[in-house]
């Protein structure tokens, strides 16, 4: 009995010699696995999409060619646009309105007549022309873009890609200022030329002289992946992206798709939609010791009196957002139909945008920042193209998703970010609070002027701010 005993313990203890080790094996397995997994970044599903007409071509049959564009005009076009703005009906405001009630009709009847009178569309369209565009087919739509290479690369320097994406009521125009500071910064006086870029911008689909999506659903993920399929196309296996209004959000999810692909994000504005008790403790205790919830002396300046600045102010700002966000095609309609519709809709965002305090102005300070040739172009963008309607239903396909433009923000920004967080900016948001999204962030500017239209409005601003941010990466 005692030798049977024995066998009997001697056999478990032999089990337990190999079903111990096994086990502490697992245990360990999956304790790796958890810790790496925690680790891991977790990346939009890229997927694919189909935005033409119809049923979908067959895969392997989209031309992929790069082909080159011009944009013309011609006397018919020019013509119907003096015969409509002849025909402008001119609505008295208020005594005192500035630009309270919108854009003030006194100063759209001086518009007006520049418009018809003196502003010289051809000459803008050489203007235009003066950098290469392209056409190229991405998921059934044909994708503009314009491509600049700086014109001497000295010896052994490395030529940084750079995909620089608009926003609305913007254009790629927008940084026709911005480029050769960019693509040539020794020549302006910004460096040495020890960074240097060559830039593409593309026109958002349904933007300009990109194609409109003709299905239901294209939004921000759609476009990201459109970008990068672009980016890939014209043989850049990483590249550097900037971005402001939508261009902010696009890009973004860019960097959530293919991190690995993006060598830095630059933004000049950053949307966190995250709310919590966090978030609120930070702006109760903000205003009187910001420093204890992570705020500086500029962020307390620009945030606060919070309630007249981030949710006044805001919804001042943002009544087109509503339109735009459910009924886009309704309130289209007459904008796409009357030029001077259009241009009064546009140029007012181009006012309070860009200086909240022009909203005292008569004239909206309108030509304190820009001159009438120049707005007046981007306009005209939206005008010949016909795509004022397919742009703002932009803002329906994004909001219909995600009412409040956070649902990816689970995802974290974890490549090289910068930010450049310019003063006259609609809403202002702190570090502290964009590291819940952008967990990378190399550099944090506060900017000392500008407001939304940051490339168009302060180039070189803008332009020293990206150099300064990719020299940093470029040494990490």
């Amino acid at each position: 009995q005692t030798i049977l005993c024995f066998l009997r313990s001697f056999e478990y203890s032999q089990k337990n010699a190999v079903l111990v080790p096994v086990a502490a094996l697992g245990v360990g397995g999956m304790l790796a696995y958890w810790l790496r997994s925690r680790h891991k970044i977790k990346t939009i599903e890229m997927g694919d999409g189909w935005w033409g007409s119809g049923e979908r071509v067959l895969k392997g049959r989209e031309d992929e060619s790069i082909r080159p564009f011009k944009i013309e005009t011609s006397d018919k076009e020019i013509e119907d646009l003096h015969r409509r703005l002849d025909q402008f009906r001119y609505t008295p405001h208020v005594e005192g309105a500035a630009f309270h009630y919108g854009f003030n009709s006194s100063y759209l009847k001086k518009v007006v007549s520049y418009w018809r009178n003196q502003f010289d569309w051809r000459k803008q369209v050489e203007v235009l022309n003066k950098y290469p565009h392209f056409h190229t087919t991405i998921e059934g739509i044909e994708i503009h873009f314009i491509h600049v290479k700086p014109s001497y690369v000295p010896h052994g320097q490395a030529v940084q890609p750079l995909l620089m994406v608009h926003g609305w009521p913007g254009s790629f125009y927008e940084f026709y200022k911005i480029i050769p500071l960019l693509t040539e910064p020794a020549k302006h006086g910004l460096n040495e030329g020890d960074v240097v870029f060559e830039v593409i911008c593309p026109s958002i689909p349904g933007y300009g002289f990109s194609e409109a999506p003709h299905q239901q659903g294209f939004d921000s993920i759609a476009t990201a992946r459109i970008f990068h399929k672009l980016m890939n196309r014209l043989g850049f296996k990483e590249y550097y992206l900037q971005g402001g209004d939508w261009g902010s959000r696009i890009t973004t999810n860019m960097a959530q798709m293919l991190p690995q692909s993006v060598r830095g994000l630059h933004l000049n504005v950053v949307f966190i939609g995250k709310q919590g008790l966090g978030r609120l403790i930070s702006i109760m205790f903000g205003a009187y010791v910001p420093w204890l919830v992570g705020l500086s002396r500029e962020d307390a300046r620009r945030i606060y009196p919070f309630m007249q600045k981030n949710v006044y102010d805001v919804l001042r700002e943002s009544g087109y957002l509503h339109i735009q966000a459910t009924k886009p095609d309704t309130a289209g309609c007459g904008l796409n139909d009357s030029p001077v519709g259009l241009a009064a809709y546009i140029l007012e965002k181009f006012s309070t945008w860009t200086d909240k305090s022009f909203l005292h102005k008569d004239d909206g300070g309108l030509e304190s920042k820009y001159s009438l040739d120049e707005l007046l172009t981007n306009v005209m963008i939206y005008w010949v193209t016909s795509s004022i309607v397919s742009s703002m239903r932009y803002y329906k396909e994004n909001f219909s998703k995600d009412p409040n433009l956070s649902a990816y923000n689970r995802f974290g920004v974890h490549v090289p970010t910068g930010i450049a967080a310019f003063p006259q900016e609609i809403l202002h948001t702190p570090r502290t609070w964009a590291k819940d999204v952008y967990k990378n962030i190399i550099t944090y500017s506060y900017m000392p002027r500008g407001g939304h239209f940051a490339a168009f409005e302060e180039p070189k601003l803008l332009a020293q701010d990206i150099m300064q941010f990719v020299r940093k990466v470029e040494q990490l």
